[in-house]
């Protein structure tokens, strides 16, 4: 495996989370999703990756998209990642976004910690952007993780995607300012 360069390097808990993994598994019966649909990436996706699909996305030559730093994405093309909007802060305490292929846009987490809990609780940023009160089946190995880096922060998927959204109101009409 190729090494990432030092700036591209996950957070040592983030890269944990992705060697676990995540399971998408089909309920033949329901006809749906009983797992979660995220592939988390070996490091943050380079800049000039997220630049060129970026542009794409909004249509807009002059962006960049240099305000993020994805680390997975769905079968669909959505994107999951940091919003690096919180001056002097580090990655691990940004706010983490979900960029859909079909033009959904939301603040899912306030931080690395709440994302952790979302995966413990059983969603990947995809759900719990689409339904984060669906019923869902913990993690048992992301919950252990969530409790070792996030302790006493333990709270259900539709809390935290409230919270978060409830901090970053402005999140969609800032990127759709940006679409051309």
């Amino acid at each position: 495996m190729e090494k990432a360069p030092e700036d591209l390097a996950l957070p040592a808990v983030l890269a944990e989370v992705a060697k676990i993994g995540f399971n998408r598994e089909w309920d033949d019966e329901t006809d749906e999703s009983c797992g979660c649909d995220f592939e988390p990436y070996e490091h943050f996706e380079a800049p000039e990756e997220t630049a060129s699909w970026f542009r794409l996305w909004t249509g807009n030559d002059e962006v960049d998209g240099r305000q993020f730093r994805f680390f997975g994405s769905t079968a669909a093309g959505d994107y999951a990642g940091f919003w690096l909007v919180r001056p002097d802060a580090t990655v691990t305490r940004q706010p983490v976004v979900f960029i859909g292929s079909e033009g959904e846009l939301g603040v899912i987490a306030q931080d690395l910690g709440d994302l952790l809990w979302l995966f413990a609780n059983g969603s990947g940023p995809a759900e719990a952007f689409d339904n984060p009160g669906r019923e869902t089946q913990q993690n048992e190995a992301f919950r252990v993780i969530a409790e070792r880096y996030a302790a006493r922060r333990s709270r259900s998927t539709a809390e935290i995607v409230a919270t978060a959204r409830k901090e970053f109101p402005n999140f969609s009409e800032l990127i759709g300012a940006m679409c051309r």
